[in-house]
């Protein structure tokens, strides 16, 4: 219907009066209705199509990853049809080059660090080392302290006497666990054989009785000397140890600061132009840090040399006090007073009758 009308409106002739104007024609009105209908017609089948479009692109949807990007305008060829795959793949290879260049510096940076290390203890280590063979055969100078040095001198000496008193002690503490021991089983035997012997049965249960007292209070005895060594091992091998080591961290202090100020002696008395000039002010800042910690351990030293002599004072005060109480009580056969000397120095002994040794004899 559509093509008829169209044809009809196409041979239709125009007639012209003689103005040279168009005349109304009948006609006008039907190309005009012919138009409208056609536009209707396209109308409907443009939005048909549409909705099933969308009706299909709903149920099967796009897939993302085939998702392609095009250049151009509509219409393109597909040599501008770019997949997003290809992009994913670019980003992740260009982010993995990314971290192994970072990984590649962070190594770099810490075997740099590493070096620098290494080259400044060997630098350290030749300059010290070159100060102690100077000063060792005399021709390099030391700093020295008389004061502090013979304080150090004085606690090496007492550090070495209190560990002969030291092993004494255990010594007296080993023998004297042996006899405890052999008196508790001579004790035993006695009082078996009081038993078995019925004409000799006084005897051997006046003899069971003292062995039995003599062992009550011999391990009273142990229980105070143990304290004892305890005491001093704590003060030989803790306390002057821990200022020992501050005393070695300041002679190695020591040591290096005058390696480094007869470095700067040296230098000074070298030529004097811009490359000596730096490294006269290089070693000028260094010599001011091996100074600086220098006197800092020296401050450190003395300080503990002082708390440790009043440490050493109060504490030996109070062992020798026990040591010399729990001895004459035991000698004397008091046990009333070895037993308040436990009882003052707070010492608390092992449950009765239990053999195993003291934590003294199983090191």
């Amino acid at each position: 219907m559509t093509d008829s009308i169209m044809s009809k409106a196409a041979t239709m002739e125009i007639p012209i009066n003689s103005n040279g104007d168009t005349g109304t024609l009948p006609e006008d009105d039907s190309l005009e209705q012919a138009a409208k209908l056609q536009w209707s017609l396209d109308e409907k089948v443009g939005s048909s199509r549409g909705t099933r479009d969308l009706q299909q692109v709903m149920v099967s949807g796009p897939n993302l990853n085939e998702t392609s990007i095009v250049s151009g305008g509509y219409g393109g060829t597909a040599e501008g049809i770019i997949p997003t795959s290809s992009i994913k793949g670019s980003n992740m290879h260009h982010s993995s080059s990314s971290s192994s260049i970072t990984a590649e510096e962070t190594t770099r940076g810490v075997a740099v660090e590493k070096l620098e290390t290494v080259k400044k203890w060997g630098l350290n280590t030749y300059k010290c080392t070159k100060q102690m063979i100077s000063e060792r055969f005399g021709r390099g100078s030391r700093t020295v302290d008389l004061e502090l040095e013979a304080q150090i001198e004085v606690l090496r000496d007492t550090k070495r006497k209190y560990e002969n008193v030291l092993r004494l002690a255990r010594a007296l503490t080993n023998h004297f666990y042996n006899m405890v021991q052999t008196q508790h089983a001579l004790g035993d035997t006695f009082a078996d054989l009081s038993q078995k012997s019925p004409e000799l049965r006084d005897e051997f249960g006046y003899n069971a009785e003292t062995q039995k007292l003599l062992c009550k209070n011999g391990e009273t005895l142990l229980g105070a000397v143990n304290f004892f060594v305890s005491s001093i091992n704590t003060l030989v091998n803790k306390t002057m140890e821990d200022t020992l080591m501050t005393i070695k961290m300041y002679e190695n202090a020591r040591l290096e600061f005058d390696a480094y100020r007869s470095d700067l002696e040296e230098l000074s008395l070298g030529p004097r132009d811009a490359v000596a000039m730096a490294r006269i002010e290089a070693a000028q800042q260094q010599y001011q840090v091996q100074k600086d910690k220098y006197e800092r351990l020296r401050s450190d030293v003395i300080i503990k040399l002082k708390f440790l002599e009043e440490n050493k004072v109060k504490v030996m005060h109070k062992q020798l006090l026990l040591f010399h109480n729990a001895i004459s009580a035991y000698f004397a056969g008091n046990q009333q007073q070895l037993e308040q000397t436990l009882k003052q120095f707070n010492i608390k002994l092992r449950p009765p009758g239990a053999d195993k040794p003291s934590w003294l004899e199983e090191q």
